[in-house]
Formats: structure tokens, sequence, C-alpha cells
């Protein structure tokens, strides 16, 4: 038992005492301090109420009395064997019993956790395991091909069907239609939510996941087929392997692993899978809306393993950035470089004005963090493919990666880009670039500045065409508290796990959906990665070694129990 619970247990103890004093004559011990009574069980009851682990224990409390060696019990009204002389040493003698017997209890229960059991299932079961990611990949669910959308629907019929075999409430929820570019209208993937408990006396967690992937084909550069899981030197080689499938799956063994043992699970579990999330989660803001107040309205805490560790040490994410997309569409090429010149210098620094005030100030303690991760920027160099970075340690590093706005140049739409020589000029071409944004940064705001300063610099070339700019993507960033109790379930479940602390780190990307579930929802959010650093995430030999799919799943067997002690607010 950990210190905090022991301390937590001692003063609930300590506190029944004194509260039972003064209605001892509600129940006699026998000479042999055993005693049971309905009425104590209420009492106690009654000074407990409120306490989510001991209204738990209580539900079992009377059977746990029922079962001791119980030689005589003496009620109010009936006559007292004992002389009245006895009666204080007896008051007090029932008093320190009930105190042991509920102090033994509660400890009883924090420590029944039976983690043992547990992960030798998930061991004995990791061939299982695997085998069904290797099904899952098999199943090309690319979100952004709408030729493969009876993939992705196959594939959302594949987790309800197991969710459904684990004997959860499962419910398919229709998000409705997406137009496609062509004006014609196909239906959306189903959304799969299911439940696991309902005792209103234990925490309620969601677990968010998706099961559509990027675009993935042989010729793009992949060593293996990127739908047939592929395993070397202990690598699960895969698309969607790590970037979603695999850690859903996790999720998925770490729930079933307490079923089949017939273990109590320590909090409720709902999750809720979708399959557009890499094409913007269509549909999936309004089903949060919809549902705040009804699947969301007993929920405590919402968790995402949609991240990657950033070096071999584990982490957990307490920020990611938000993204601003945009189009600037003009009639010359010429015209579009010249743009691209003016939204950052070669030093990395914004030149579009007012974007970057927004931005906090880069704290002590926030360096003090960033100093602590396990970065390896060497090795982070010959990954990017770079003969040299843009800044000299990792701090400054990390530091524009995670908490600083970058701008990022995507491509040009419309101009010659075939193998031979070509000279025509196109009529119109469009670019497409990025302003990833961070906390106080408004997408509104930063919309208005760019489009201004584009049209600001396009007005000195004096051209006679036209530029017309479109944010398409606005995306806000999120960020959380690292020093939240979810936090600390954290940094205990990884601990016992992986036998070390995790590295606390934030996410360069963007995930939408945290900060949908935060506005809408207003439950607290901790995204708990299980990817490795080099899995090649969204790029050709995506993949998630099997040590991290396995144990990764017990950690997040280990993460439930830790969650069910957190104490309310």
């Amino acid at each position: 038992m950990s210190p905090g619970v022991l301390r937590r247990n001692r003063f609930r103890s300590y506190f029944l005492w004194f509260h039972l004093l003064p209605h001892s004559d509600h129940i006699l011990f026998s000479s042999n301090g055993h005693a049971a009574s309905c009425a104590l069980h209420g009492r106690i009851r009654h000074v407990l109420q409120g306490s989510r682990t001991a209204t738990s224990v209580f539900q079992t409390f009377p059977c746990s009395l029922q079962r001791k060696n119980i030689s005589s019990v003496v009620l109010e009204g009936e006559e007292d064997p004992h002389q009245s002389s006895e009666l204080p040493l007896l008051n007090a003698m029932r008093c320190v019993c009930v105190c042991v017997v509920v102090l033994v209890v509660l400890g009883a229960r924090v420590n029944s956790f039976r983690f043992n059991e547990l992960i030798d299932y998930v061991n004995k079961h990791q061939e299982e395991y695997v085998q069904t990611l290797r099904d899952w990949v098999s199943i090309e669910s690319d979100s952004s091909d709408a030729t493969k959308r009876t993939e992705l629907q196959r594939v959302m019929g594949v987790v309800e069907e197991k969710l459904r075999g684990m004997k959860g409430n499962v419910d398919v929820v229709d998000v409705g239609t997406q137009r496609l570019d062509d004006g014609s209208i196909i239906p959306l993937p189903k959304v799969v939510t299911a439940e696991f408990g309902d005792d209103v006396n234990k925490h309620t967690v969601c677990v968010y996941g998706h099961v559509d992937i990027q675009p993935a084909r042989r010729e793009d550069g992949w060593a293996t087929d990127p739908y047939n899981l592929t395993e070397i030197n202990g690598n699960l080689y895969g698309r969607g392997a790590s970037d979603n499938k695999g850690p859903v799956l996790a999720w998925i063994h770490a729930v079933e692993a307490y079923k089949a043992l017939d273990i109590e699970l320590p909090v409720n579990v709902k999750f809720l899978i979708e399959g557009m999330e890499e094409t913007g989660s269509n549909g999936l803001d309004a089903l949060v809306e919809a549902q705040k107040d009804k699947f969301f309205s007993d929920v405590d805490y919402i968790i995402i393993s949609d991240c990657i560790w950033k070096s071999t040490r584990p982490a957990l994410t307490y920020g990611t950035r938000g993204n601003c997309y945009f189009t600037a569409q003009v009639s010359t090429n010429s015209l579009l470089t010249f743009i691209y010149y003016t939204l950052i210098s070669a030093s990395g620094q914004i030149l579009i004005p007012g974007v970057a005030d927004a931005v906090t100030n880069f704290t002590e303690e926030e360096r003090k963090i960033y100093e602590e991760v396990s970065f390896d920027m060497e090795n982070y160099k010959s990954n990017i493919g770079v003969d040299r970075l843009m800044y000299d340690n990792k701090v400054d590093l990390l530091a524009h990666l995670w908490r600083f706005p970058t701008v990022s140049i995507h491509g040009i739409e419309g101009a010659f880009s075939g193998p031979r020589s070509k000279t025509v000029i196109p009529a119109k071409v469009t670019g497409k670039f990025s302003i990833r944004q961070v906390p106080n940064m408004d997408p509104a705001v930063v919309e208005k500045q760019v489009t201004d300063h584009l049209h600001a610099v396009f007005e000195q070339r004096k051209s006679p065409n036209k530029l017309t700019v479109s944010m398409i993507i606005a995306a806000k960033p999120w960020l959380a508290d690292p020093k939240h109790a979810l936090y600390e379930a954290g940094k205990r479940a990884v601990k016992r796990v992986f036998h070390v602390g995790p590295e606390m780190i934030r996410e360069g990307g963007t995930i939408p959906i945290a900060r949908t579930f935060q506005d809408v929802t207003n439950k607290y959010i901790i995204m708990l990665p299980i990817g490795g650093f080099d899995d090649g995430l969204h790029s050709q030999n995506e993949k998630i070694s099997r040590y991290n799919y396995i144990e990764g799943t017990k950690l997040f067997i280990a993460y439930l129990q830790e969650v069910s002690l957190i104490k309310d607010n």
C-alpha cells in the first residue's frame, strides 16, 4: 500500500473510532471481542459515505463479518451478560476492533490488485495479440481515399464485433455523410462506443482511439507490404501498427485481461473509437457536443494514446500544438515563390507581423522539464536526413518543436512536376502551408494576420493577377497540467511496469479532438503513449515494437488501477 493511501485509511479509522463512541449503546461485544450488527454496518457506512474506496469495501463488508467466528451478539434491549463495570472497557475494545477491521479491509482492498496474474495472462496471450493486430493492419482503412470507404466501414465492424465479444454495452453511432470534391455524397464511417462497468462508486475513464490510417503503397519506399504485418528484429511493420491500431488494441486487451480472469475492473471503462481522425475527425465534434450530457456525463477522465515517446524512455504527453492550414492561389508560379519567401526567415523566424505576439515566455520551470528529456540530437538529425540543425542544443530544439509556432511549406498544386522538360506556364497555382499554433494563439486572429500580410506583399509587386487566401483548417492547441493527479497516476503506472519514471513531453503535431474534449466536456485529459520515438508515423516502414505493444498493454492494466486510487476533489 502506498504511504498516501495508508495515511488516508488511518485517518478514516481514527475518525470512525471517535464517531462511534457516542453511539456505543447500539451494540455490545462479546468477551472475546467479536461482533456483528446491521446497526454497526449502517453506522460505518454513514461515517465513510462519500469515499468511493470505502463505499466499495462495504458492499461486501457484511459478508466479511459473517465469515468471522462470532460467538455472541447482544443488541440493545436484550439482557447484558456482563457486569456494568465491564462496559467502559468493552466500549474501548469494540472501537479498537472496529477500527482494526475497517483498516484491514480497506488495506486488503487496495492490495488485492492481482497485477502478477494479469501480467502472466498478457505474456501467455501475446502471440494472439500480434495476430489480432495483423488482422487489423490487413484492412486498408485509408480515410483519405473514398474508394476505400468500404474497407473503413469494415474495420469499424471488426472493432464493434471485438467489443461485443467482450460483453460490453456497445453502440454504433451514425455521424452523417461526407461531400466529396466532385459533389458526390458518401456515408461517414460510424463511431463505435462501448461501456464496461457502471458502478457509481468508481471513477469512469473514456479511452479514445482511431482505426483509420494514412495512405501507404509498397512503391513509396516500404521495405515490406504495408498491409501485411511483418515482424523483423522484434519490430512489427505495417501501416497503422503504431498509429493507432496497435494502441487501440492494447487498451482493448487490457480490459479483456481483467474480464478473462474474472477480476473486477478497478474503474468503469468507456471506449470511443472513430474512423476519420487522419482527415479531420469529420462528424466527431458534433457527436461529442450531442453526447456531453449523455455518454460523457459520468466520465471523470479521458485518455488518448495516439502519440509516441521522445526517446527510448516512456513518456507522458501534456501538450500538443494546433494548426492553421492555408492555401494561397495566384496566377503565376514566380509570384507564389515570392510569397513563400515572405513567410519565414533563413534562421526560422516567422516574418508575418503579430503572429508570435501571443506566445507566452519560456519559463525556467519549462526549461528544466525539457532538460530532463533524453533526446538524442544526432539520432534526430539522422532520422530526418539533414547534416545540421537550426538549433545547437536540445532545449532550444525541443522548444521550437513543442511550444513555439512554426511555418511549414507543404507544396504547390498546379505546377508542372513531370520527369521531362516543359516550358508551359500554368494559368494558376496553389501554394499550401501551415502555421502550428501554441497556447494563447487564436486561429481567427492568425487567419487575419496571414491574409493581411500576403495581400500587402502581393500589392508591392503591383501585379495584375489575383491572389486568393483561404484557411481550410483551424485546430487549436491543447495543454494540460502535468502536476494533475491523472499524471501522478501515470507516473506510478509507468514505474510499476517499466521500473523507471516517465519523461514529461509535449507533441509538436496536432490532435484536434483533445481540445474538443477539453472545451466541450470539461473533463481532465491525459495522453498516455506507448509508441516508440522511431515508429515512423505517417511515413514509410511504420512499425511498433513487440516490446512496446505488449508492455504497453501491461501499462494500461496498471494505469486503470492507479486511476482508481485518485481521491475525489
